[in-house]
């Protein structure tokens, strides 16, 4: 036996014998015949490795086109030929689909992106694999492996014990000092394999990679209906993961293994009607997953050195636009600090939290003596979003469009304790969070001006992609800023062959306001004249 077996036989003849020898307070029960019951009903212990495939759907978490009073997050495509592995012995699971080239590989993966950015897909095979904490990568058969960010290949991980095969085993291998209680559930009529009498069912509590207080609802037949968590979020703070079981979606697989067929995810609440929040969306993942196969293990994957070896360390670029005007780029999103006689205006927060930092001591360095007053905010996107709450803990203030002050308000800028991932704003409130004078908010036209230059903020409409967009326009300098409107490709992107509806749209925004350009100046890509956008467009100057 080597000394991990014996170290884990250990662990669990310890945490047996502590379990036994302890009482339990009121209210709570003996997690032992609870799990022991339910890994007899589906044959935990006989299931290794699954793999599951079939057609699946994604939501594209934060990339709503209003927030409010929806339950979906938008679809872009259905994943074809979705393919599963989850391997909880060796502790590694793949993932892989067919979808039309030309997206963000990362798009569909819980929301963000991943931090510095990812090339578009070429091919319609996609795989994502995550082992031993690092995360991963490959477009088509025989592409190159992209190292994910440490922060998204730890959801991912966390993710392969999110079901309830790995659930049980994480129980038992992880340490995970199981709590258990009991409460009665109505549920909705049909979900969670609840009815509409009550049903009592019992709780299941462990913490999952030392950080993620797992607990998984099992119901009088000792299956698993439901497993939640929190993860941590730039936007959202501590934000609702859950998968959901119905006990008819329990499938035979022979030699007393059962697992399920269908599979439904939420990130966000479950909240259709807005008590808990207004952020639009729950549903991102699921689909009918009925070709299962137990124990195949298949080929055994290994952590390629060139991922080991991706570094992620924050990088800011600092461009020069003219006098005053920087674009601060080195990531997957820019930012732009304009100066004037008193105080600087930046466009754009992206991300999250330790990109805006970065960008704010680059502003510092550039601007030392002046506060940064205002940041204007382009449109509600979470990638656009993340840095909020930075910029609002060093006193600035938000400039941002009428219909997205609400969610703001309520959801982002708010005083909610952060406990997975604490930033600023929650270490140290400001008083001026609870008072609302921190907004400028925008209906169609908007002016910054001083001695020195002047800023035009205008609402771009109408938009398929989202409602609320905002641009700046610097008339001395003839530049626009703008996001997701134009998107320029980069070095050894293929560029698209025909406009989508948000350049036309952009375009005739800057015609109908008689907007006088000569840089257009992105948020995702690099500044390119305004005659390459037209020429692209095939539009008379």
């Amino acid at each position: 036996m080597n000394i991990r077996k014996l170290l884990l036989t250990f662990n669990l003849l310890t945490s047996a014998v502590l379990l036994n020898a302890q009482e339990f307070a009121p209210g709570f029960l003996d997690p032992e015949p609870i799990l022991s019951a339910a890994e007899e009903a589906i044959g935990t212990k006989k299931l290794k490795c699954v793999t599951i495939a079939g057609e699946a759907y994604a939501g594209m978490v934060g990339q709503a086109y209003l927030n409010g009073y929806q339950v979906d997050w938008p679809r872009d495509q259905p994943l074809k030929n979705y393919q599963r592995t989850m391997n909880w012995e060796s502790g590694y699971m793949v993932e892989s689909f067919e979808r039309d080239p030309g997206r963000n590989p990362a798009s569909w993966k819980y929301g963000l992106g991943w931090r510095g950015g990812t090339p578009l897909q070429k091919h319609r095979r996609q795989s994502f694999y995550v082992k031993e904490g690092f995360g991963w990568h490959t477009d088509g058969p025989n592409g190159a492996p992209v190292a994910a960010h440490p922060v998204d290949a730890e959801r991912w991980q966390l993710d392969l014990w999110m079901n309830p095969h790995g659930f049980l085993k994480a129980a038992r291998l992880l340490g995970a000092n199981p709590q258990a209680t009991w409460r009665w559930e109505l549920g909705e009529m049909g979900r969670d394999g609840a009815t509409t009498q009550p049903e009592k069912v019992w709780i299941v509590s462990i913490t999952i990679m030392g950080k993620f207080r797992v607990d998984a609802t099992i119901n009088k037949e000792n299956l698993l209906q439901r497993i939640h968590t929190w993860v941590p979020d730039p936007v959202l703070g501590d934000m609702n993961f859950e998968q959901e079981f119905a006990s008819e979606t329990y499938v035979d697989l022979g030699n007393g293994i059962r697992f399920p067929n269908k599979w439904h995810r939420h990130t966000g609440w479950d909240d259709n009607y807005q008590i808990q929040s207004i952020t639009t969306g729950h549903n991102d993942f699921g689909g009918i997953l009925d070709e299962i196969s137990a124990n195949d293990y298949g080929d055994a994957i290994e952590v390629p050195d060139s991922v080991r070896d991706t570094s992620f360390e924050v990088k800011v670029e600092t461009q020069k636009l003219a006098d005053g005007v920087w674009l601060l780029g080195g990531s997957s999103h820019n930012s732009v600090a304009i100066e004037f006689e008193k105080f600087v205006v930046v466009v754009e927060a992206p991300l999250d939290e330790l990109r805006n930092l970065a960008v704010i001591d680059e502003i510092v360095r550039l601007v030392p003596d002046k506060p940064i007053r205002f940041v204007v905010n382009t449109h509600q996107h979470h990638d656009h979003i993340g840095g909020l709450r930075t910029y609002l803990h060093i006193g600035a203030t938000i400039i941002t469009h009428w219909e997205n002050y609400e969610f703001y308000t309520r959801d982002v800028l708010n005083y909610a304790p952060r406990t997975l991932q604490p930033d600023m704003v929650s270490l140290w409130p400001p008083t001026e969070l609870a008072e609302g004078y921190q907004y400028e908010t925008v209906r169609e036209n908007y002016w910054l001006k001083d001695n020195s230059r002047s800023m035009h903020i205008s609402y771009v409409h109408p938009l398929k992609h989202v409602q609320g967009m905002l641009i700046a326009y610097l008339p001395e300098e003839k530049i626009v800023i703008e996001a997701d409107l134009y998107d320029p490709p980069g070095p050894g992107q293929t560029p698209p062959t025909e406009p989508n509806a948000s350049n036309i749209s952009f375009y005739n925004h800057v015609k109908r306001l008689e907007l006088d350009v000569e840089t257009v100046v992105p948020i995702h890509g690099q500044p390119v004249p305004w005659k390459k956008f037209v020429d692209f467009l095939r539009k008379d100057p």
